[in-house]
């Protein structure tokens, strides 16, 4: 990875502008144009640099629900599963472990009765059985911040 591209992750991980034109700002501020920044992002993006680029809220202050699903899924309906899981609105993290309960997803959600329908949902859809419903009972938030620089 080049100098500017570790500067643009060590921006966009804290200080992502919120402005009209964002990309814009950020090549402001590396001295580069606005399309090297957009084709620079695209680049760290597709070869898994970066993951997503958007806003994190506090959905509990928000009047929002939030859960852990732990699910067992057949290994050979996993992507079948994965799809249709993902497909829900809310569902913010779906992930494979090396577990009897072997896919693990969050929602968030207007409501716990929300969180309960798309429990039922899921199960009728997929035909998985066995989904472990964890909400949290006490929150540790954890903000990492990769410093890039050498």
């Amino acid at each position: 990875m080049n100098k500017t591209e570790k500067e643009l992750l060590n921006i966009i991980q804290t200080d992502f502008p919120l402005e009209s034109r964002p990309y814009q700002k950020l090549a402001n501020d590396l001295g580069i144009t606005e399309e090297q920044v957009i084709a620079m992002i695209g680049e760290l993006k597709e070869n898994g640099s970066i993951k997503r680029i958007g806003g994190i809220f506090n959905s509990k202050e928000l009047g929002y629900y939030s859960t852990l699903c732990a699910a067992s899924v057949p290994v050979e309906k996993i992507t079948e599963a994965a799809e249709i899981i993902n497909s829900y609105q809310g569902v913010t993290h779906n992930y494979i472990r090396n577990h009897e309960f072997n896919m693990w997803f969050t929602i968030i959600a207007p409501s716990m009765g929300y969180i309960e329908k798309f429990i039922g949902d899921i199960k009728l859809r997929t035909g998985i059985e066995r989904i472990i419903n964890l909400p949290a009972v006490k929150l540790f938030k954890i903000n990492v911040n990769f410093d890039m620089r050498d």
